[in-house]
């Protein structure tokens, strides 16, 4: 039985789970990378491009020696996530789990670069609070629903108005925008002029640049983290 003098932590319904810290410091890990660990989470309805900008942002970093990772939504639903339908629950389930994979890509270094629709903003923002302050950068993919629903890539839209699909985001299931996103890129406004995936990347760039996640963090700020 677990005494108070026990270092256990209560983790679920277990109670003999302990954290193991590692001697490989964030610091020294962002060291080895000579850039900032974050997750630049895309959040945005189905064809808004959210994995087109995502994919294009990565290369553009690779090209700049830096380490990065898509995280695509539909990609983990093959893996990771396979067990999980679309109801609320499941969602949220969801979005649970890459948040904690993507926490733990962040810490090791990693530029990662999540692409979910990620409808709902309570999961959002949980996952943003469990990250450390400044690791969470919102995009925002925003578009009218008319022009994604016109694009149809995948042909989702179209199953939806028929019936076919339930709960699907946009149509009987709500998306709920960010309120202070950290960047909003207006991937098209009503008339369905797409900006050019590359522009977004580029405008992305330069926020990593700006906000210093290009180069390894400050002695004084990483003793913080």
């Amino acid at each position: 039985m677990r005494t108070a003098a026990s270092t256990a932590y209560t983790v679920g319904d277990s109670t003999n789970i302990k954290w193991h810290e590692g001697s490989v410091s964030r610091e020294e890990r962002e060291k080895l990378l000579d850039q900032r660990g974050c997750v630049l989470w895309f959040t945005g309805l189905s064809g808004s491009g959210k994995s087109t900008v995502a994919y294009t942002l990565e290369h553009a970093l690779a090209e700049r020696g830096k380490l990065a990772y898509v995280l695509d939504g539909d990609n983990i639903r093959h893996g990771l996530n396979q067990n999980l339908g679309f109801t609320a629950a499941d969602r949220e389930e969801n979005i649970r789990r890459i948040g904690e994979v993507s926490k733990l890509f962040a810490e090791s270094g990693m530029i990662t670069l999540v692409s979910f629709i990620s409808p709902y903003r309570a999961d959002r923002d949980r996952v943003r609070q469990r990250l450390a302050p400044g690791d969470f950068v919102e995009v925002y993919m925003k578009i009218p629903l008319e022009v994604c629903e016109s694009r149809d890539p995948k042909g989702l839209y179209k199953a939806a108005r028929a019936g076919k699909i339930k709960g699907f985001t946009g149509i009987d299931d709500p998306y709920e925008e960010p309120l202070q996103p950290e960047l909003a890129m207006e991937v098209s406004k009503a008339d369905g002029v797409m900006k050019a995936p590359e522009k977004m990347a580029g405008d992305i760039l330069a926020y990593l640049e700006n906000n210093g996640y290009l180069q390894r963090r400050p002695s004084s700020e990483a003793a913080a983290v």
